[in-house]
């Protein structure tokens, strides 16, 4: 079984890709590209550019679909542990009408988060009290108790509001979180609108996956995601949610990495914590 997470393929596929350590594709730098005139290359850029209009306005009737996805009602009184305390899911919209919230990779065992839920919040800094200041609010919410989100964000040097649901129902109600029992059990886990089957740990077992201090089996009992919900007449609603692949435009290295000359130029896992490049 393979599992996709946030654009990258988990699971046995990814244990044999992480063990053989295959990084960026190093053949890359030995294949030849066509080269052409400036006639050849305008005459391409303007095919290309009517493929890329089409693919916006595409872009533009999916976030038409979404909005008018209907709300789903939400009266579960879900608990959450920040920084200033207590807080309920309505607590979180801080007076806005809209909430976003980034299902971070940091289960409760977890000694760091997920290297790509982090690559992905990296970005969350700079464009979320521009958000703030737009009727919504942003949140990432991880399963791991408030202490080591809190350590961890000093760590990344991050600012964004970040809520523990440790102890909650809210991960596993919006399926980012998963007991080992349901992990074990064929069908168990429904994660992006689908069934999978019973987990099979490869051998030998990765004891500290990605530096998260947790083997394969703990690591993917938590996944990515985001989910989003609004406040209407003193109520909150449901009304999107995305998994896998889905979040991967909110991973905003790769919208640069599909505009270089290599595009994403990888067979594996490549990436780290930011403060980890110069590690050996």
């Amino acid at each position: 079984m393979a599992i996709v997470i946030a654009g990258v393929t988990t699971g046995r596929a990814l244990t044999r890709t992480a063990e053989e350590d295959i990084g960026m594709n190093k053949s890359s730098t030995e294949l030849k590209h066509k080269i052409g005139t400036r006639r050849e290359w305008l005459a391409g850029r303007l095919k290309l550019l009517k493929a890329e209009k089409e693919h916006t306005q595409r872009g533009d009737e999916l976030a038409l679909m979404r909005q008018e996805l209907p709300w789903v009602r939400i009266d579960k009184d879900y608990q959450f542990d920040t920084d200033d305390g207590k807080a309920s899911l309505a607590d979180l919209f801080r007076g806005r009408s809209q909430l976003l919230v980034y299902h971070l990779m940091f289960g409760p065992t977890y000694t760091a988060a997920c290297p790509s839920c982090s690559a992905i919040a990296d970005g969350f800094n700079g464009f979320q009290i521009h958000l703030a200041n737009h009727d919504l609010m942003l949140w990432a919410v991880s399963r791991a108790p408030l202490a080591k989100l809190q350590a961890y964000k000093r760590r990344m040097g991050w600012t964004f509001p970040w809520a523990s649901s440790f102890g909650s129902d809210f991960n596993s109600d919006y399926s980012v979180g998963f007991t080992e029992e349901e992990q074990q059990r064929e069908g168990g886990i429904e994660y992006n609108y689908r069934c999978e089957d019973a987990y099979k740990p490869s051998s030998p077992s990765d004891r500290n996956v990605w530096g998260t201090g947790v083997d394969w089996a703990t690591f993917l009992r938590e996944r990515p995601g985001v989910s989003a919900f609004a406040v209407e007449g003193g109520a909150v609603y449901h009304t999107y949610s995305a998994y896998a692949r889905g979040v991967d435009a909110l991973w905003g290295m790769y919208q640069w990495l599909d505009r270089a000359p290599k595009g994403r130029n990888e067979t594996g896992h490549w990436w780290r914590r930011h403060d980890e490049y110069d590690k050996p």
